[in-house]
């Protein structure tokens, strides 16, 4: 079988970035800025985003969404820099990562509700519900008891945030909805099938250990 550790776009983009996110990361830790702070950050800069896009200011919500996404990845160089090795770190930055997936679809979802579109609201909630299963099965597989490292699938993190920037600023610049309906489309679509994409090669990986 091909090797279960492939890097996703998210790993590589983190990768190639890696060596200014730590000069940038470093010169933060000397100012004393902790990891978690950054993490925090990140989160309430999407939460106003959320707002923005919730109240139809979709152009906002997407420049708020663009200077947030740097923060993603600030905290684990801050982190590196101040040689900060605990694990608590990364199940905050993990589950604040949720709460921004949470944020970002229910906005969506309040917006078109409000304007009596239920079916896109509805594809908001499977938007939301394939983006958590995509992490979710990868953080399960990788269980000690499971063992299996995957990083199938076409939306990953960095490909669902791409795609939510490019659909919220286009339907800010245009002022149209358009862009969200196909977007969410895409991300409704792409996220539940990268899901079950994942639950497959999980089966295939045990199958093939025997178990």
């Amino acid at each position: 079988m091909a090797d279960d550790k492939l890097p996703t776009l998210t790993d590589k983009s983190r990768q190639r970035l890696r060596a200014p996110l730590d000069r940038i990361g470093f010169w933060l830790a000397r100012l004393g800025v902790r990891p978690d702070a950054v993490t925090v950050l990140g989160l309430l800069v999407t939460g106003i985003a959320a707002v923005c896009i919730a109240t139809g200011d979709f152009l906002k919500g997407a420049v708020l969404l663009l200077l947030g996404l740097p923060l993603d990845a600030l905290d684990g160089a801050v982190a590196r820099a101040m040689q900060r090795q605990g694990s608590f770190g990364m199940v905050l930055d993990s589950t604040l990562d949720r709460y921004a997936d949470g944020f970002i679809f229910a906005a969506f979802g309040y917006h078109f509700a409000r304007h009596g579109r239920l079916d896109m609201l509805m594809l908001a909630l499977f938007s939301l519900i394939g983006s958590y299963l995509v992490s979710y099965v990868r953080a399960r597989a990788d269980d000690s008891k499971v063992a299996v490292g995957v990083t199938v699938g076409w939306f990953s993190r960095l490909e669902r945030v791409a795609v939510v920037l490019a659909m919220t600023l286009a339907a800010g610049i245009l002022g149209s909805v358009q862009p969200l309906e196909i977007g969410l489309v895409i991300l409704a679509v792409g996220t539940n099938l990268t899901a079950l994409q994942r639950l497959r090669y999980v089966y295939g990986a045990l199958k093939n250990r025997g178990e």
